[in-house]
């Protein structure tokens, strides 16, 4: 840190401290988190937007959790994260809506046990699940944006 030389007219001889710089705070322009891309509409921050990085592990975490405790990891990413940033929230969603139709799917295939072919659909959609939701990890994970094929989109 560099200081001005001591002014003639200071009695005591102290040099006055630089100004500091401006301050580039949370979601501003050279502040440590800058949001990609314009906010959705309706989207307010409440928190400091999330660097690029942190979205996509996020994003990552969002699709792993599926596979763990099905519909509440994505419900409890979402509700807690999706003013963070805008990749966070579209991929919180779309793993929601995913989150979804599995279990609506798997509640037909169960419905469907006594006539017999609800035995054949249930491992089929949980191979199914499971492949996609590895799929979209890996992808979210790189930085893109990953649609499931065949869901239900009840959540925008």
């Amino acid at each position: 840190m560099t200081t001005t030389p001591p002014d003639p007219d200071d009695p005591f001889g102290k040099a006055t401290p630089p100004t500091p710089p401006p301050y580039a705070g949370y979601g501003q322009p050279g502040g440590p988190y800058q949001q990609a891309g314009p906010p959705m509409p309706g989207e307010f921050a409440t928190g400091p937007l999330m660097s690029d990085p942190d979205q996509r592990m996020w994003a990552t975490l969002v699709h792993l959790s599926g596979l763990v405790v099905s519909i509440v990891g994505p419900l409890v990413i979402y509700l807690l994260m999706k003013e963070r940033g805008r990749f966070i929230r579209t991929q919180a969603v779309e793993a929601l809506n995913f989150q979804i139709t599995v279990l609506i799917a798997a509640a037909i295939s169960i419905a469907l046990i006594p006539v017999l072919i609800g035995l054949l659909l249930l491992p089929i959609v949980g191979v199914a699940a499971f492949v996609l939701m590895i799929l979209a990890a890996i992808a979210a994970n790189r930085g893109e944006e990953y649609r499931y094929p065949l869901t239900l989109r009840l959540i925008s």
